[in-house]
């Protein structure tokens, strides 16, 4: 699940919506994928699962610039943010619910 841009910072300009206290979950999803609702579902979820975890949808066809800038190849792809907005873990495609609770334990930080 690392990829390349492990460390890379994003910040609530960039994903357009306020990080987590603890974590964030970044889709990049299309309108026409059919993995991206199921995703979308497994992030919510657990984003409401724990405590200071937020969960953000980011339309790739709008925001192409930073899906260049990052690389995003395929949607869904799921960045997973700690809380100071590093990139912790990155996947492509739909992800398991126990993968993104294990995701989680790289970036939350007590």
């Amino acid at each position: 699940m690392p990829g390349q841009d492990v460390g890379t910072r994003l910040g609530a300009a960039e994903v357009g919506a306020g990080l987590g206290e603890r974590a964030t979950l970044v889709q990049f999803s299309s309108a026409f994928c059919q993995p991206c609702r199921a995703t979308r579902r497994t992030l919510a979820e657990v984003a409401g699962m724990v405590d200071g975890v937020a969960h953000v949808e980011i339309d790739a066809e709008e925001h192409l610039d930073l899906v260049r800038a990052l690389r995003i190849e395929r949607t869904p792809t799921v960045l997973v943010l700690d809380r100071d907005g590093a990139v912790v873990r990155r996947a492509a495609g739909q992800p398991r619910k126990a993968d993104v609770i294990a995701a989680l334990g790289d970036a939350v930080r007590d």
